[in-house]
C-alpha cells in the first residue's frame, strides 16, 4: 500500500501537551474535548507510523493558533478564534491553509464530521480545489443520532441534516463507527458500496502494563465516569442513580464540561462521591485501571470511544442501550445495558455489579477478549485501505 498525502479536516483535535499552551480544565467546560479528539489524533499517529504524509487542519479550541508537528511527518494547523460562540469561524480561518498548493499534492481529503456544520462544506471545497477524492468519517450523525428537544438540537437536525445528507451522498467514501449508522445512511441515499464501518479504538501503547492506583484511599468497588460533562452524556443521571444504590460503592467522576455545575450540585452531600475534574487523555489509562466498573449513561451516542478503552482495561461496563453502544457492549458478555434516562434501572444494574465480584470478573474477561478488535493500528490500516480504494477509483475515472 503506497503512502498518500492526506489533508485531514476536523473541528477538534487533541489539545497541545502540558506546557505548550494546553487546554486547561476551565477551557474544557466549554470546548468539546472527548472521543472525537482522541480518534483523530490517534488515527493520525498510526498512519504516520505507516509512512503516510498528513496535513491536519483543526480549530484552535482554547489553545494557541499556530502550527505544530506530530510524529515524523504530520503537521497540525490550529485555526480560528478562541471564542466559544464563534467556534464555527475556524473553517473561515482554515481556508488560508486548505487552499494552498503544497509541495506534495494532496491525494485524499478526509473530513471528520461531528456536530460541527462547517467541516463538510470546507471539505467539499478542499476536494474540488485539490482535485482528489473526499472521504468523510461520521462521528455523530446530526440527521440520525442527535436527539433532544432544545432549539440548538432542532436547528442542527434540520440544517445540519440537510448539509450532511448532501455531502455524504457526494463523498467518494463514507466511514461510520457502527453498522447501525451505516444502515441509516444507506437508507438515506448514500450508496452502500461507498460506506465502510471502522469504529473508534484504543492505543495499545497507552494501555500496556499496570499503572499505580490513581485513587488511593477511595473505597471499592469503584464506579467511574470518564468523559465530558455535557448534556447528552447524562453524568447527572449517573449521580442520581448512585444516590439510589443500595449496595456500598464509591463513585468517581472524571471530566469537565458545560454540565459541571449541575453534576457538582447533585453530588453535594452524597457520601463517597469523588469529582476529579479534567484530566489529559494520557492519564486516562491509569484512571480506568483504578476503577471496577465504567458507567456511560448517554442520552445518545454514536458509539462511545471510552467504551473500547474501558474494555482494554478489563472493565465491565454499564451503559445506555442507545445508538451504537449495543454494538460495542454485549449485554451479559462485556457489560450491562439499561434504558436511557432510567435512573432506577441504572442504579439496579450498578447494584448488581457492586454486589457480585464474580459477575464483574466474568464481564471483565469478556471485555478484554472483545477489546482485541479495537486496537488502533489495525483500525488505521482499514482506513488506509479506504484511501487506496478511492484513489484507485479516481485513477480509473481519469483514465476513462
Amino acid at each position: 500500500m503506497h503512502p498518500v498525502h492526506v489533508l485531514r479536516l476536523c473541528s477538534v483535535f487533541e489539545p497541545l501537551p502540558s506546557g505548550e499552551a494546553a487546554v486547561d480544565g476551565r477551557s474544557a467546560r466549554y470546548d468539546p474535548i472527548g472521543g472525537m479528539q482522541n480518534h483523530t489524533a490517534t488515527l493520525t499517529r498510526c498512519l504516520d507510523a505507516q509512512a503516510h504524509v498528513q496535513t491536519v487542519v483543526t480549530s484552535r479550541l482554547a489553545g494557541g493558533r499556530g502550527v505544530t508537528r506530530l510524529g515524523r511527518s504530520a503537521v497540525v494547523h490550529r485555526t480560528g478564534l478562541p471564542v466559544p460562540r464563534l467556534r464555527q469561524l475556524w473553517a473561515l480561518d482554515a481556508l488560508r491553509v486548505v487552499l494552498r498548493r503544497p509541495a506534495r499534492p494532496v491525494d485524499v481529503v478526509h473530513a471528520h464530521q461531528g456536530e460541527d456544520l462547517a467541516t463538510l462544506p470546507l471539505a467539499r471545497l478542499a476536494a474540488r480545489w485539490h482535485r482528489c477524492p473526499l472521504v468523510v468519517t461520521v462521528h455523530c450523525s446530526v440527521g440520525h443520532t442527535l436527539t433532544g428537544g432544545g432549539l440548538r438540537t432542532r436547528l442542527l437536525r434540520a440544517l445540519g441534516g440537510a448539509v450532511e445528507r448532501s455531502a455524504l451522498r457526494r463523498a467518494d467514501a463514507v466511514v461510520v463507527l457502527t453498522d447501525r449508522t451505516a444502515a441509516a445512511l444507506v437508507a438515506d441515499g448514500v450508496p452502500a458500496e461507498r460506506v465502510s464501518t471502522v469504529p473508534s479504538g484504543f492505543d495499545p501503547r497507552l494501555f500496556a502494563g499496570r499503572p499505580p492506583d490513581a485513587f488511593p484511599g477511595v473505597g471499592r468497588p469503584r464506579i467511574g465516569y470518564v468523559g465530558r460533562l455535557a448534556p447528552q452524556k447524562r453524568a447527572d443521571r449517573l449521580v442520581e442513580a448512585f444516590g439510589r444504590m443500595r449496595e456500598p460503592a464509591s463513585l468517581v467522576v472524571v471530566g469537565d464540561g458545560p454540565d459541571r455545575q449541575r453534576v457538582h450540585a447533585l453530588a453535594a452531600g452524597l457520601p463517597r462521591v469523588h469529582l476529579t475534574g479534567f484530566v489529559e487523555h494520557t492519564a486516562v489509562p491509569a484512571v480506568l485501571a483504578s476503577l471496577d466498573v465504567l458507567a456511560l449513561p448517554s442520552a445518545y451516542e454514536e458509539m462511545g470511544s471510552v467504551l473500547t478503552e474501558a474494555m482494554a482495561s478489563g472493565l465491565p461496563v454499564v451503559a445506555s442501550d442507545v445508538g451504537g453502544i449495543p454494538e460495542v457492549v454485549h449485554h451479559g458478555v462485556t457489560g450491562l445495558l439499561v434504558p436511557p434516562g432510567d435512573a432506577d434501572a441504572l442504579a439496579a444494574a450498578l447494584d448488581r455489579l457492586a454486589a457480585d465480584p464474580e459477575l464483574r470478573a466474568r464481564l471483565a474477561a469478556g471485555a478484554l477478549v472483545r477489546a482485541e478488535e479495537y486496537a488502533w493500528p489495525r483500525l488505521a490500516a482499514r482506513v488506509a485501505s479506504v484511501y487506496a480504494r478511492v484513489r484507485e477509483g479516481d485513477v480509473l475515472e481519469a483514465v476513462a
